[in-house]
Formats: C-alpha cells, structure tokens, sequence
C-alpha cells in the first residue's frame, strides 16, 4: 500500500446537498451560510472534507448541475464573500473544502452556448453538434444522428434551428454536452478549477467525468442508449491526466463520478502512478434491485449479486493499485436505508430502521477505501414516501412519472415507483430537530421533509449512547485509529448455503504493516446480515479453515451480544444484524 493510500484510508468525507442542508435566511433554500453554521456539529461527527454540491449560478433545470457561469456564487445560495468565510472557518476547525465540478456539459443558458446560438463558430466548437442521419442539405433536420437515449429520457439529441444542427445532451435538453477533443476547452475547463482552488478549495468530485470523452465514430448502439459507447471513452486517460496537471491539483483529494464504468478502467483512474484521480465512485452495487437492468422496474435487492460486486471490485482494486470510494447514498440515489430493508421507519411497530441503518454503515465503512457519509445518513433518514407526483421536483421523476404512464402503468403503480426510485428521496431537508420543517428553515422549504422527522433528527441522536448518530462517530473514529481497517488487506469470506443473504469479509495487516508497535487489532472479521429472519453463518475461511470469533473481542454491532458455537464453527445472526470482530 502506498503512503497515499494509507492517508486515504484515514478520512471520512460528508456530502453536503446545498439546497436542503441548512437554510440561513428564511427563502426556504439551503445555502452557504446554513452550511457554515453547521460545521460545528460536522467537526463532532468527525469527517475531514465536506463535498458541497453546485452552487454556480444555474437555471436549476437539474438542480445546479446546469451551470451557466463556472466562476461566481449563485445569489440564492449566497456570495463569494460567504464562501471564503466558509473556507476559511472549515480550516480553521481542520476540514476541507471539496468542490462538485461539472465539466462533461453546461447550461444552454451558459454563454459559451448563447454565444454559439449567433453564430460564433468559436463557441460553436465547443459543443458536439452534428446533422441530422439522413439530411439532404442546410435547414434539413433529418433524424437524429444516432439512436441513443438520454439518461432523463428521450433522444439524446436536440435538433437546434438557429445552428441548423442537432446537439448532443446526455442529461437533461437544456444540458448541451462540451467536446473535449477541442483543446480550447481542456484548456478552459482547467482554468475553472484553477480559479477554485485558488480561493482555498482542498479537493473536487467530478461530476460523470467518464463521460467526456466520446466515441471517435458516432454509431447506433445495440441497447439504444449509447452510455456503454460513451463511457470510459478513448481519451479519457489523456484527458484526466492533462486536467489535474494544468489545473495544478496533483496532490489534492480527487474523486470521479464514473458513471457505467468497468473496473479496469477504474484502477486505471485511480492507480497513483497514472496521476489522475485520488478514488472513484462506480453505481454497479446500487443497481442490483434494478429488474432487467431497469432503473424504473422494481424487485428486491439481489444480495448474492451485492456481494460478488463487493468482493470483486474490493479485492482486484486492491490487487491493481486502485483506490474505492465507500457509499451507499448521495443526492441522487433513494435513501439506502429504505431500499434494503428499513421502509417502516424511525417509531413504526415492527420497524428494521435502526438496524439496517448501522448494519449498512458496518458493512461498507470498514471496507478498504474512503467512506462517504451523504447527509441525514448518519442519523437515519429515509424516503419520504410522498403522496403525489406533485410533490417531487426532480426533472427525471417527472419525466419518467410520464413515461410510465405511456407505457401502461397505472397513476398510483408509477407513484409508488418514483417513490422508491426518485433522485428526490435523497433531497429533502436534512432533519436537524423536531421544530417546524425539521429546523431546516423558518419559511416554506423548497420541497417537502420527510414525515419522520419528529424522531429522526441530529437534537434526538446527538449524545444518546446506541443513536445512529452515536454509532457513525465510533465508525469514524475506528478508521482513523486502527490501520487495520484504514491499511489492513481485504478478504470476503464465503457465508456458506444457510446464510445467503450475509455479507462478510476480513481486514488483515500483512508482513510490514503488521510490525512491532501496530495499535490495534490485527484482523477483523466483519458480518453483515441482509436478512429479515435469522439465519446461520459457517464460520470457515476461504481456504476452509475455521474461524473462531468465540476467541475474538466483538469490537461493535448492532445487538447485545453473539450467538456463537465454537466448536460447531457456526454463529446466529439475527435480522440485519452485523458484528465486527477483532484478533490482535
């Protein structure tokens, strides 16, 4: 393990939804300020960089991500003034500022694309415009250029009259996608995180930076979606490598959206020898209650699948140099803790909330990588469960709440689809108490809070001995005391027949790592039950050899005590129950 990756395996990071974090001034929309007064509670939590999504200035066509001015502070979220104060006030309590750079496209309203719309050929170049398949000559739309499909639905292509072409947008029509082959906008997309970093940024995520580098040949694709052509694209190496050098970022914490990756290509971005990014964030875990591959056809998670993605991408990521990104949730996933078991919910009979909560906590926080904590996690935020359509704000719900309904399905089968799949369950207000709004404002939020807010929030949690809150802060803490789990090597353990919906794994300190003077356990063994019902775990190593956890110390879990019959080489584990065990 290199010395970046021992330092990496040391922090946490917190994910930071502006418009729903902390709202200062009453408008009903987070802001700069909001975050600001909050990073008391974030240093108590533990974490060493917060992640702050867009706050350019944006139509909010797509919540930010459609920036029209990379340069300058949105108004509703506040001035450049208040983000240098938050700069300055997070360094000063020992955290950093990691900024959400979205480079793959611009706003239509950005004036790179106005200025191509009148027909500025320089501008012009720096969007991907082609002519319709078929077109007999200038004016003649013909049809789209390729058959793909955009990730919010629809063509991926927008015939635009005042240009007499058709313009790529992989999100959302108002999205136009930049062409990275033109070195003018390597060169200005450099420029942009130079300027951030310049005022004290201490990292970057890149939004779908896998994305930015297109197909040499425009095709049709076989799947009609055209993303396995575009992903991890030709140039994509070249491209990422010449970013962090002429952005001057080598050194900084780094991270990638990759979105429909492959794990090769990710221990390539993440290898430090290639100099490109710190870790990456792949979605190949999130999709395993996607029926058919689809993200709007529901079925249950399929843990025998979540588990061969863990072992793999951990294991040969480790084998390759490369570096993960730990996470369950972040703004545009539903809350993790509805999909894989906890929909009850906080102070519901029967309810699973609080042990699926830490149990998913468990199961990737002492992974090998570096965790990512999205706000409201760590106390247990859930789905809201909304009751209308009306309720969402989120372009791709709505447009996919149409789409069903053209495919057959009825109003409330599409509801309750958006509502387990919308990007908006993850974007209501953060629940700070159990005051009016979660004590996220004083005014009418932008979009409606979660109903459990009354018992799930940081005022309930904070300082309660067994609170979820309580729970993520040990986490944090393990992490940075013990190399075992911020060095240590990882092995999954197979759960045996009885137990198919358990998740296991080892963290050991080999050779050097393990010397004279190592604080700490030198192994872990770490079970995490997916399984509503109990359910037995054989405890044997891969090579077959027992493992005896009745001889370990239980460092953390989710219940009182363990069910262990040593001899028979077999524990009990209850539903969603997880156990960490240590050997020193």
């Amino acid at each position: 393990m290199t010395e970046i990756e021992r330092e990496l395996g040391k922090i946490a990071v917190y994910q930071v939804y502006i418009r729903s974090f902390c709202d200062s001034n009453g408008d009903g929309i987070g802001d700069l300020p909001g975050i600001t007064s909050k990073l008391d509670y974030l240093k108590y939590l533990g974490v060493d960089y917060i992640w702050i999504t867009p706050f350019f200035p944006s139509p909010q066509r797509d919540n930010g991500y459609d920036i029209s001015d990379y340069r300058a502070v949105d108004p509703v979220f506040g001035t450049m003034d208040d983000f240098d104060e938050l700069v300055r006030e997070a360094r000063s309590r020992g955290m950093g500022i990691m900024l959400d750079m979205v480079l793959c496209h611009t706003s239509d309203q950005h004036e790179w694309f106005q200025r191509a719309l009148e027909g500025d050929e320089r501008y012009q170049r720096y969007y991907i415009l082609r002519d319709g398949r078929g077109s007999t000559g200038p004016g003649d739309l013909g049809e789209p250029p390729t058959n793909w499909t955009s990730i919010f639905g629809g063509s991926m292509w927008q015939w635009e009259p005042r240009l007499g072409k058709w313009y790529l947008h992989m999100h959302d029509v108002s999205q136009p996608d930049l062409d990275w082959t033109n070195p003018e906008v390597r060169r200005e997309m450099a420029d942009v995180v130079r300027f951030w970093r310049d005022r004290g940024v201490a990292g970057f995520r890149f939004d779908v930076v896998n994305l930015i580098s297109k197909p040499d040949v425009f095709e049709d694709d076989a799947h009609g979606t055209g993303r396995a052509l575009i992903a991890d694209g030709p140039h994509i190496h070249e491209y990422l490598q010449g970013l962090v050098r002429d952005a001057g970022i080598e050194g900084m914490l780094t991270v990638g959206e990759m979105a429909s990756t492959t794990l090769d290509a990710c221990v390539g971005y993440t290898r430090p020898e290639n100099h490109e990014l710190d870790m990456a964030f792949n979605f190949h875990h999130l999709k395993v209650d996607y029926r058919g591959g689809d993200k709007w056809e529901l079925m249950d998670p399929d843990i025998a699948r979540l588990r061969e993605l863990f072992s793999t991408w951990q294991e040969r990521m480790q084998e390759g140099g490369g570096w993960n990104a730990l996470f369950w949730n972040n703004h545009d996933q539903p809350r993790a803790i509805s999909r894989f078991g906890g929909r009850g919910g906080a102070g519901q009979a029967g309810s699973s909330w609080e042990k699926v909560g830490k149990m998913l906590a468990v199961c990737t926080h002492l992974m090998q990588g570096t965790p990512y904590i999205y706000q409201g996690e760590e106390i247990g935020m859930t789905n809201p469960g909304y009751t209308s359509i009306e309720d969402f704000d989120d372009v791709e719900s709505r447009n996919y709440y149409e789409i069903m309904l053209e495919r057959g399905k009825s109003p409330a089968e599409a509801l309750r689809i958006v509502n387990e799949r919308s990007r908006d369950d993850a974007r209501t207000p953060m629940q700070w108490s159990a005051a009016p709004h979660a004590g996220f404002t004083t005014g009418e939020p932008w979009i409606k809070v979660a109903p459990n807010y009354p018992l799930v929030n940081v005022e309930a949690e904070r300082g309660v001995p067994g609170s979820m809150l309580e729970f993520y802060r040990a986490l944090i803490r393990l992490r940075k005391e013990l190399p075992v789990v911020s060095e240590g090597a990882v092995r999954f353990v197979d759960a045996g027949p009885r137990a198919p919906k358990v998740i296991a794994y080892e963290r050991v300190l080999d050779g050097d790592a393990a010397g004279a003077g190592t604080r700490g356990p030198r192994r872990l063994v770490v079970l995490c039950s997916f399984d509503d019902a109990p359910c037995e775990f054989e405890l044997h190593g891969r090579s077959g050899s027992p493992i005896d956890v009745s001889a370990m110390e239980k460092l953390l879990g989710n219940y009182e005590g363990t069910w262990v019959d040593a001899a028979a080489h077999v524990a009990i584990l209850r539903p969603f129950e997880c156990a960490v065990f240590a050997e020193a």
